[in-house]
């Protein structure tokens, strides 16, 4: 490597020459950090040595510009399985040349994978680890509404009738929506079957039943889902974050007691009202298809429903529709519990809680149905 005229003398320099398969690289004049320094990669070159050999011709002060320049050679030599020879160089170089290596050693790539028993195992126990937690949570939960109806006075009311609002009220504008055009889907997907064997009239048992046992209290849980229980674990996980709950705890205040049941019972009561308000609009948007699409009368689409709908039915809508709120608001309260103190870990919380509440919301819809139609229901 020739030296360029214009670089002073006394600047870091490196010089390489082949001898056989072996390259020489002479490290002479002064390496700072603070100055420029020779590339590894612009010293090698185009070269495919067997060996390359590092020794100190002219060297003068250095610094750990040296030491970066010596490591990428040893980099470059490893991962070219080239051998390097480094004993020409100075005593103390080659000793901080050691400890700078077994800082950035790294051991050679190893199968990490796991086996098929192994992965099982694993995520058999994080199941039960989540079930476990899940379970810990609901019985903190059922003590302490055992705790309010024998001290009923003791209980927030009016934090319950804040969240009443919140999850109730507030909600009907987006339960009104999602309503009205689940009948009018389910309307228009069942008048294309029923239409082509005259059944036009048997829309109303249609809507009536979908609406009535099944999408009312599901779609108005899956909305609530996303809307209540994501504000819950977004709310409890900041105040984790600013150390309130813990705060509460040190005053001697349970923060199950003070924080999640009011939450849960606000749910509890809204969670059936907002189905029955859902399963109106859901028929309702269902009439305006039948009167539109098929010429049904309202008074006809009306007393056709009451053949097929009865007071059962609306009960099983709303069970369902009780024990959805309750797990929408145990999912939400238990994630924003468990949040990381910081707000990567809130958002993280909120969105664990509406896949959490999903998902148990099928898996529960899914009992139901096989329970009710054990019992006849």
């Amino acid at each position: 490597m020739a030296v360029d005229p214009e670089i002073p003398t006394h600047a870091a320099r490196a010089s390489a020459a082949m001898a056989g398969d072996t390259l020489d690289v002479s490290l002479a004049g002064d390496w700072q950090v603070t100055a420029l320094r020779p590339a590894w990669l612009e010293v090698v070159g185009d070269r495919q040595p067997a060996e390359v050999r590092l020794r100190a011709a002219e060297l003068g002060s250095w610094d750990t510009s040296l030491l970066l320049f010596v490591f990428a050679a040893q980099e470059w030599c490893r991962k070219e399985n080239v051998r390097c020879d480094t004993d020409a160089l100075p005593e103390k170089v080659r000793r901080l040349l050691g400890q700078l290596t077994s800082s950035h050693e790294t051991s050679v790539p190893v199968d990490r994978s796991e086996n098929f028993l192994t992965t099982v195992g694993l995520a058999t126990q994080d199941v039960g680890r989540k079930a476990r937690d899940i379970s810990n949570f609901v019985g903190e939960c059922v003590l302490s509404a055992s705790r309010l109806v024998r001290h009923p006075k003791k209980f927030r009311w009016r934090d319950c009738l804040e969240e009443m609002q919140q999850c109730g009220a507030m909600a009907l504008p987006i339960v009104s929506l999602v309503s009205l055009l689940v009948g009018v889907t389910l309307a228009y997907t069942g008048a294309i079957v029923l239409r082509q064997y005259g059944g036009d009239i048997y829309i109303a048992d249609l809507i009536g039943l979908s609406m009535v046992r099944e999408m009312g209290a599901v779609m108005t849980a899956v909305v609530l889902a996303g809307r209540t229980g994501a504000a819950f674990a977004a709310t409890l996980g900041n105040m984790k974050a600013n150390e309130e709950i813990d705060a509460l705890e040190v005053l001697g205040i349970p923060a199950v007691q003070f924080l999640v049941l009011p939450r849960l019972l606000a749910l509890g009561v809204m969670m059936p009202l907002l189905s029955l308000y859902a399963n109106a609009l859901g028929i309702c948007g269902g009439l305006i298809v039948a009167y539109g699409l098929l010429s049904i009368p309202g008074t006809a689409f009306w007393a056709e429903m009451l053949t097929i709908v009865d007071l059962s039915d609306i009960a099983t809508g709303v069970i369902k529709a009780a024990a959805f709120g309750q797990i929408i608001g145990l999912a939400g309260c238990l994630r924003g519990l468990q949040a990381e103190r910081s707000a990567s870990g809130v958002g993280r919380a909120a969105t664990s809680a509406v896949v959490t509440a999903l998902l148990l919301i099928i898996v529960a819809d899914a009992i139901f149905a096989v329970l009710f139609n054990a019992l006849g229901l």
